[in-house]
């Protein structure tokens, strides 16, 4: 997945946040906030992580969760260690 565009990365992180939130991905904006419009709780946003880390082979430090409130912030979050 090296080559992957960042749509495609996008694609497959929207899918598993989707999947973990139990939500349509029609329901999820880049900018759409986990907590606040989709009821994420932190056991969701640690179960997210773990997903990410385990799709992308990456170490993500549970100290960057504050940062992946939506999209946008879990693709920079994921992306600093994947070196995107």
């Amino acid at each position: 997945m090296a080559a992957a565009t960042r749509e495609e990365r996008l694609v497959v992180i929207k899918e598993i946040v989707c999947d973990i939130l139990e939500i349509e991905e029609e329901e999820v904006s880049e900018t759409s906030l986990f907590k606040e419009d989709h009821n994420a709780d932190s056991l969701r946003a640690i179960e997210i992580l773990a997903a990410l880390e385990k799709e992308f082979g990456v170490v993500i430090n549970q100290s960057e969760l504050p940062r992946m409130v939506n999209l946008t912030g879990v693709y920079e979050v994921v992306g600093e260690p994947a070196g995107w």
